[in-house]
C-alpha cells in the first residue's frame, strides 16, 4: 500500500477577514431577528399577531432558499393522492 505525504493546512488573512465579516453578517440577522421576534410578541400582545408571524422565516425556508429549492406543495386530500397515478 502507498502512503502518501500528510497534507498540510494553512490559515491566511484572506482567512481570517472572510470568517470575521460573515461572523459579523450572521450577528446582524440574529439581532434583527430577535428584534422582529420581541416586536412580533409585542404585537401579538396588542392583538395584531396574524401579521407579525407571517413575515417570520423558518431556518429550513432559509436553507431552501439559499440552495434553491422549491417544494411542491402537499395535496391536502386524499383523492388528491391518486390522481396521478394511472391503471
Amino acid at each position: 500500500m502507498l502512503r502518501r505525504k500528510p497534507t498540510r493546512i494553512e490559515l491566511k488573512i484572506d482567512d481570517c477577514e472572510e470568517f470575521e465579516s460573515i461572523k459579523k453578517e450572521l450577528e446582524a440577522r440574529k439581532r434583527q431577528r430577535e428584534e422582529a421576534e420581541s416586536g412580533a410578541i409585542g404585537d401579538i400582545m396588542a392583538g395584531g399577531g396574524a401579521t407579525a408571524s407571517a413575515s417570520t422565516t423558518t431556518r429550513a425556508e432559509l436553507i431552501n432558499e439559499r440552495i434553491g429549492f422549491k417544494p411542491l406543495p402537499k395535496p391536502n386530500t386524499l383523492p388528491g393522492l391518486f390522481t396521478s397515478l394511472q391503471f
